[in-house]
Order: C-alpha cells, then sequence, then structure tokens
C-alpha cells in the first residue's frame, strides 16, 4: 500500500490503521511521552459524560478512549471505519461498530454527545463530517474533539515541527510493518490548522458556543462545542474562548 496522502483517501487511510493496528496504542504513548494518556484524562472531565447519556466515541481506534469516558456509567458506543482498529480493541468491553464519519449509520438526534480523540485530521472532508456529527447529536448535545494543534510558545512550536517528523519516522521505521504510515501521522499533524482557524471550521459546520483548551502548551487542543436547540442562523458567530480559556499550564 502507498503511503496516504493529505487528500486522505478513505480506503488507503483505513488500510494503513488496519495495517497498524495491533501496535498502534503502545507507538502513540511512546510518540507522546506518555502525554496521550492525560489528554484522555481530561479530555473525559470536559466531556463530563454521566449515567444514562448515550456517548459516540468516533475514530476510536481500539477503544482506549471509549474506556475512559464510560468511567462514570455512561453508554459509549466506540465507532471506526478500520475494522482492524476496532478488532485490536475487542478485548476492551465496550460495544463497537465499524462507521464512517462522512455517513454515520444513526438516527437522526442519537447521542448526547460526540467525541473525537487525535482523529478528526484523518477525515476527508473536516467541515462535512461535523456536520455529519451534527445530524446524529440531540439538540443542545454537545461536541469534544482532542487533536493535534499549534504549540503557542515560540521555542516549543519551533521544536515540535522540527523534530516531530523525524519522531514518527523513527518510531514507525523500528515498530511497524507499515513504516509509511507514520510519515503520514507527521505530515497530517505539521498540516493541521490552529485552534482558532479549527474552532472557525467547527462553528461553520453549525455548532454554537465553540471554545478550545490548549494542553501541553499547544501541541494539542481540546475543543468543544454545542449543537444548536433552534436551527442556527445562516451567519454562525465566531468562536469564543470563554469558559475555555487557553493555558499552557494543562
Amino acid at each position: 500500500m502507498s503511503r496516504a496522502s493529505l487528500d486522505k483517501d478513505p480506503h488507503e487511510v483505513a488500510a494503513m490503521f488496519d495495517d497498524v493496528a495491533d501496535g498502534y496504542d503502545r507507538a502513540n504513548s511512546f510518540m507522546t511521552f506518555g502525554f496521550d494518556r492525560r489528554w484522555r484524562t481530561i479530555t473525559g472531565r470536559v466531556l463530563d459524560a454521566k449515567r444514562g447519556e448515550k456517548v459516540l466515541d468516533l475514530a476510536a481506534g481500539t477503544g482506549v478512549s471509549t474506556v475512559e469516558y464510560a468511567r462514570n456509567g455512561a453508554w459509549c458506543l466506540a465507532a471506526d471505519f478500520s475494522v482492524g482498529m476496532l478488532k485490536a480493541g475487542k478485548h476492551r468491553g465496550v460495544p463497537m461498530v465499524a462507521a464512517d464519519a462522512m455517513k454515520l449509520p444513526f438516527a437522526d438526534d442519537s447521542f448526547d454527545a460526540v467525541t473525537i480523540s487525535l482523529a478528526l485530521r484523518n477525515f476527508v472532508d473536516t467541515k462535512a463530517a461535523l456536520t455529519e456529527i451534527a445530524r446524529v447529536v440531540k439538540p443542545g448535545g454537545r461536541l469534544v474533539i482532542c487533536e493535534v494543534s499549534t504549540p503557542t510558545f515560540p521555542p516549543i512550536r519551533f521544536l515540535h515541527r522540527k523534530f516531530i517528523a523525524k519522531l514518527l519516522t523513527w518510531v514507525g521505521a523500528r515498530t511497524s510493518s507499515n513504516p509509511e504510515a507514520y510519515s503520514y501521522l507527521a505530515e497530517s499533524m505539521l498540516a493541521w490548522p490552529d485552534q482558532r482557524t479549527l474552532g472557525e471550521i467547527i462553528a461553520s459546520a453549525g455548532w454554537t458556543e465553540v471554545e478550545w483548551l490548549n494542553l501541553t502548551f499547544g501541541v494539542v487542543a481540546i475543543h468543544r462545542a454545542k449543537k444548536p436547540t433552534v436551527n442556527p442562523p445562516s451567519s454562525p458567530p465566531p468562536p469564543s474562548t470563554d469558559g475555555l480559556r487557553p493555558t499552557v499550564n494543562s
């Protein structure tokens, strides 16, 4: 299989994740120096899923994030378009389903919340996916996204951009049967929009009250939004950082 390009052909990206599924969680923890666990914990707090709620963990991979979000008793469903990733996580004991974010196999207003962790950048069309996600969320329901972002501290930003591709290429060459997949992941990280730009994309897809929180100097950021209880205005307001104020200390 050729390396998936930034055009994100869905079949290529799915095949890529099928290829790396068995060792993906270990490699992810190694590449993030273990920060992925802290990011999941904070994402779970922002999501604040409660008993009786239905949560869709989209692009959940092996379901490691789904387990985290279900801790307080919410019913959490892991969905991913990589069947290989789902198979690798079947031991986790959470409900799983194969699903494409561009055409979700769920009825309108099915979930109280949808969350995506470190995977939104793999979707073929970000805005279209966010619009489709809004369809399956109940009015007043919420969206929580944890994704790579742009470090806010210039020295960290320089080091991050300079060394991330080299680190992922090195990891891929030593741990994966498909090293080129990690080159794709590095490219997708470096090409991803910054915090405000992603917030604007979320708002343009019809979500309201868009906020974000920087983690680890902005290496990743959590974006939170709500589905309006009435039809959104034709020109949505610009995203706001009120409530989730950017910080370099989380």
